[in-house]
């Protein structure tokens, strides 16, 4: 398997870097850390579904995915300040 377009690989609930690294990208610094912390879960998973390489499904996410996608979504806003 060539990795020619290594961004576009499909990507699911557990993998909460890639998560926080895309919703990063799409959000830039229009959610600052104390504003990440403050998205509620029912809006974080619409976010996360909306990823165009986003193969999950609804019915797989569980909190805890959710708490380490929001971390890792700090994490990357951190990194970029």
């Amino acid at each position: 398997m060539a990795f020619e377009n290594i961004d576009n690989l499909p990507i699911n609930w557990a993998e909460h870097e890639d998560i926080g690294m895309k919703l990063y990208e799409k959000f830039g610094d229009d959610f600052t850390e104390s504003k990440i912390y403050r998205v509620r879960f029912t809006e974080l998973i619409e976010y996360v579904l909306e990823i165009s390489n986003f193969i999950g499904k609804r019915e797989e996410c569980t909190e805890p995915h959710l708490e380490q996608i929001q971390a890792k979504w700090v994490y990357e806003w951190r990194d970029n300040q």
